[in-house]
């Protein structure tokens, strides 16, 4: 199977502009031709719009690396089974979809696109079916987490303690989705705070969004004895991405999630790396994990912990957490790890840049091509 690349680039740069229009029309053309697929998605579709987009992104751009693609294809599959898709589903999806962007493209769309974006569908969806099939032999597409602690540490950031049904196969800084009894069918990702554990327990750092249907079901709404669903493990922020022996952890508010799991992972390392973890949050109430995070240092030996708080006025020194690594006059001369809001990831990234660590030395959640934790369907 050859994908024209370069059609497929060329109508991609004609549809681009219009993207929010093609995701509507896509996703009103899918359910008004395919009415049952509409119970496989949340209520509110503006979200589900945005991680269409950001997913074709990622495979558009990242076209030439045939194996990262089909990585991601194949994570993106095995997620998807906690929404019910099946191999009849897909055809449905990529008829629409070329069609909606046929229509918005207009005058500019050429026969030849379609062939070439269903030569690119074609392939997409034999990728994360293979996945999904493989993956149905080896793990349910779900798994019920029963709540076994729930403490509220900020009045906007609970931390919350699982116990899954089943063993739950993961990675220290990877993440899962959780969806709450309060919303059917509306999935979040929230880092997995903690390293592999023989109890099988899970800590997630949630913070509440504003308006946030999960976030505030998760803080307000669930008590120890609640259940939560636990989609399959997703992203790449592992430990053994880093090649150097001095590590520098930067995270921003509950950013420190995935981090910590990397530090208490490292700590059984047999060459434990030197890690320098700068904590960015707001205000001093903000940083709601410190015990933890003293428990650590004393079990590590090798950790550093530097608080900078950016907001609060009580405070004289007013600072980000990269900000805090350049007044402590740290040589990022290792691997950084960088865990926040993608402003945050975004700003630190560059200032990394900035003062000459290489590219490939910076480890994020967010892929090339888009943001790792959006779906195609």
């Amino acid at each position: 199977m050859t994908i024209d690349i370069g059609l497929i680039r060329h109508s991609w740069s004609l549809i681009e502009p219009v993207a929010d229009q093609v995701t509507k029309h896509f996703y009103g053309r899918l359910f008004a031709n395919y009415p049952h697929i509409r119970e496989l998605f949340p209520p509110a579709m503006d979200l589900q719009r945005d991680r269409l987009f950001h997913a074709l992104a990622q495979v558009v751009l990242n076209l030439e690396d045939g194996d990262g693609v089909g990585d991601y294809l194949g994570q993106l599959a095995r997620d998807h089974r906690k929404y019910g898709v099946q191999p009849e589903h897909y055809p449905a999806v990529g008829d629409c979809l070329v069609a909606a962007m046929r229509y918005h493209a207009g005058e500019l769309w050429r026969p030849a696109y379609d062939e070439a974006w269903m030569t690119a569908y074609k392939f997409i969806a034999e990728v994360m079916i293979q996945a999904a099939e493989q993956d149905a032999t080896q793990s349910p597409p779900s798994w019920v987490a029963t709540v076994v602690a729930h403490e509220v540490r900020t009045p906007e950031i609970a931390v919350i303690t699982v116990q899954p049904d089943q063993p739950y196969p993961y990675r220290a800084g990877q993440y899962a989705t959780l969806q709450s009894a309060h919303w059917p069918r509306v999935w979040r990702p929230y880092s997995i705070a903690n390293a592999p554990r023989q109890d099988n327990l899970l800590t997630f750092h949630v913070r509440m969004v504003p308006g946030g249907w999960v976030s505030t079901a998760l803080m307000h709404h669930t008590r120890p004895g609640d259940s939560l669903l636990l989609g399959p493990p997703r992203g790449s922020l592992v430990l053994d991405r880093a090649s150097t022996s001095h590590l520098i952890f930067i995270a921003g508010g509950t950013g420190l999630a995935p981090l910590k799991a990397l530090i208490e992972e490292s700590v059984w390392v047999p060459d434990r790396p030197a890690i320098d973890l700068f904590h960015g949050v707001r205000r001093s109430v903000d940083a709601y994990d410190n015990e933890d995070l003293q428990r650590l240092r004393s079990d590590h030996r090798r950790l550093r912990i530097v608080h900078a708080i950016s907001d609060d006025p009580d405070q004289w020194r007013r600072q980000s957490a990269v900000d805090a690594l350049e007044y402590h006059r740290i040589v990022p001369d290792g691997d950084v790890f960088v865990c926040g809001s993608p402003d945050m990831v975004r700003v630190t990234a560059n200032r990394l840049l900035g003062l000459g660590v290489p590219l490939h030395r910076i480890h994020t959640e967010f892929a090339p091509g888009g943001a790792a934790r959006f779906a195609v369907l």
